[in-house]
C-alpha cells in the first residue's frame, strides 16, 4: 500500500502542493475484475494507484483486446485528462481488489497550473507512457513483419521447389512406361539428375539468403556461348510444358568469361520461369546476347505484360513481386546477388507494344600485358 505521501511520483512536491493534493484526492474502492472506466467515458480526472494492480488495455480491432500496460501501487493512470476533455481511449480494469486515489480533472487542472513541480511529474509520466506504448506498438509491428516475411519465404520456397518437382514427377512416369525404350530412359535419367541438383542449389542459395552470410564465389573461365546453349536446351521443354516457345535471336557469341556455372545457371531458372508466369496462356520468350568491347550483355524477353510501373523500382527487392498470382521476388533479389558477384550489372525496363526485357550484362576478362 502506497499513501500520496510515499509515491515517488509526489516526492518533489512541498508539504503545502502535497496537502493540496490530499484534499482534492477522492479514495474510492473497486473490487477484482471491476471496470473503474471504459473507451469512450468522459477523460474526467487522474487516478493513483493506493493498492492493489490496474490493468490498461484498448480495443485495437472488432474482437481484440491488448493490454498496454498493468500499474502499481504509487503509480498514476488516466493522466491524458489533464491535458485533454477528450473521452477515454483506453479501458482500466482493477485485476486484485483495488483502492485508488482519485482526483477530478477541473480541480487537478487548478493544481497543475500552480504547482511547477507537479506539472513536471505528469509531463514526465505523459512521456513515459507514451515512450513505453511506442515500445510495445514497434514490438509488435515487427512480430507482426517476422510473421509476414515467414509467410512469404514459406510460398516463395514453393514456388521455386514446384518447377523441378513437377518435371521430376513428369518424366518418371513417362520413363515408367512400357514403351519407354533405354535411350528415353537413360535420357530421363539424367534429367531427373539435373533437376535433383538444381533442387540442391537452390536450398544451397535459400539458406545462404536466410543466413545472411555471403560465401566466396569462385569464378573459372567459361565458354559463355556453349554454356548459354545448354541452358537453352535444358529451359525449353519446361518452357514448352507451360505453352512458351523459348527462342533465340541471333547468333552466341564466342567468349569465354570468368563465370560460377552453377549460380549463373539460377539466374536463367529465375528470369525465364518469371516469364513463363506471367504469360498463364502461353506466349513467346526471345533470349539474345551480344558482345560489346568490355561486356557480355545478355537480354530475355517475354510477350507478356510487362513490368507494372509501382514495382519498378523495387523490383530486385526481397519478396517483391512481378506481374505474378504468386511467388515473393526472392529470386530476383538472388539473381541480383549472383550477378553483382560476378562483377557484373542487372537491369529490366518496358518498351511500348512489347513485354518485360531483363538485362545482365558480365564483364570481359581483362587481357594481360604480355
Amino acid at each position: 500500500m502506497v499513501t500520496l505521501d510515499g509515491s515517488k511520483l509526489f516526492s518533489e512536491l512541498k508539504p503545502e502542493e502535497l496537502n493540496h493534493l490530499r484534499r482534492i484526492a477522492r479514495e474510492q474502492s473497486f473490487s477484482a475484475n471491476q471496470q473503474i472506466f471504459k473507451e469512450g467515458d468522459q477523460g474526467d480526472g487522474v487516478y493513483i494507484v493506493k493498492d492493489g494492480l490496474v490493468e490498461i488495455s484498448a480495443l485495437v480491432s472488432e474482437k481484440v483486446r491488448h493490454v498496454f500496460s498493468q500499474v502499481g501501487p504509487g503509480e498514476i493512470f488516466g493522466e491524458m485528462a489533464v491535458l485533454d476533455d477528450k473521452p477515454r481511449s483506453a479501458c482500466a480494469l482493477a485485476k486484485t481488489n483495488t483502492t485508488i486515489y482519485f482526483s477530478p480533472r477541473d480541480e487537478m487542472l487548478r493544481l497543475v497550473k500552480k504547482t511547477p513541480a507537479l506539472s513536471l511529474v505528469l509531463l514526465r509520466e505523459i512521456s513515459n507512457r507514451l515512450r513505453e506504448f511506442n515500445r510495445q506498438y514497434l514490438s509488435e509491428v515487427i512480430q507482426t513483419e517476422r510473421l509476414a516475411i515467414l509467410g512469404r519465404f514459406a510460398r516463395s520456397i514453393i514456388h521455386d521447389l514446384k518447377n523441378p518437382l513437377n518435371i521430376i514427377s513428369i518424366t518418371a512416369e513417362m520413363a515408367g512406361m512400357d514403351q519407354a525404350g533405354p535411350e528415353f530412359t537413360a535420357e530421363a535419367k539424367a534429367r531427373i539428375g539435373k533437376q535433383v541438383e538444381r533442387i540442391s542449389d537452390l536450398i544451397g542459395e535459400i539458406l545462404e539468403f536466410t543466413q545472411g552470410s555471403h560465401s566466396a564465389c569462385v569464378l573459372a573461365p567459361t565458354n559463355y556461348g556453349v554454356f548459354v546453349q545448354q541452358l537453352i536446351e535444358e529451359l525449353r521443354p519446361e518452357a514448352a510444358f507451360k505453352s512458351v516457345t523459348l527462342t533465340l535471336e541471333g547468333p552466341l557469341p564466342d567468349a569465354e568469361l570468368l563465370l560460377n556455372p552453377k549460380r549463373l545457371r539460377r539466374v536463367f531458372y529465375n528470369l525465364i520461369h518469371n516469364a513463363t508466369e506471367a504469360m498463364p496462356e502461353g506466349g513467346n520468350i526471345i533470349l539474345r546476347v551480344h558482345r560489346n568491347e568490355t561486356e557480355v550483355v545478355t537480354e530475355i524477353e517475354d510477350t507478356g505484360p510487362g513490368i507494372a510501373p509501382e514495382m519498378a523500382s523495387q523490383l530486385f527487392q526481397t519478396f517483391a513481386t512481378h506481374g505474378k498470382t504468386h511467388g515473393t521476388g526472392l529470386g530476383l533479389s538472388i539473381s541480383k546477388r549472383i550477378i553483382e558477384d560476378h562483377h557484373g550489372w542487372i537491369s529490366a525496363r518496358n518498351e511500348p507494344g512489347r513485354g518485360a526485357i531483363f538485362s545482365f550484362g558480365l564483364p570481359l576478362p581483362k587481357m594481360r600485358d604480355a
